[in-house]
């Protein structure tokens, strides 16, 4: 398969995202993988409709590999790993100085909330999707 794009987002850090330890809180990167999913959000509903949201989040997995600092920016860089039939992962990498500093892989499921059921995903959307797919080591 042919090397595709990642979705690419930068984040300033924040002086309020520093701990104690004087490094960015482990709970930052939640936030900031989850902002950097909106790329993704608008596949499903473009205009980010609350009252019309498709996707539930099944399961994160977030692995810390190196200390992030106050004062240099951040970037998350967002992949699909998997792509099933109502489900997907989106497998996220963080960046600082060039430096791969957390992994994270997220489970996403098309739901159908008046049916109160997983839903297919749409072609169309399968297709954008597809075009972010990086295969990844499956480590447990």
């Amino acid at each position: 398969m042919s090397k595709n794009t990642p979705l690419s987002t930068s984040f300033d850090v924040r002086f309020c995202e520093t701990d104690a330890l004087q490094h960015v809180s482990n709970t930052a990167l939640v936030a900031w993988f989850e902002a950097a999913r909106e790329p993704i959000f608008r596949m499903f509903t473009p205009t980010l409709d609350l009252q019309n949201w498709p996707l539930i989040l099944a399961s994160y997995k977030v692995d810390f590999l190196a200390q992030i600092f106050y004062g240099k920016p951040v970037t998350v860089k967002t992949f699909i790993s998997r792509l099933g039939n109502s489900a997907f992962d989106v497998y996220q990498e963080l960046w600082q100085d060039n430096i791969l500093c957390a992994t994270g892989i997220t489970t996403m499921v098309h739901f159908d909330y008046a049916t109160q059921r997983s839903a297919a995903i749409p072609d169309s959307v399968k297709a954008t999707l597809q075009s972010h797919y990086k295969a990844i080591d499956s480590k447990s």
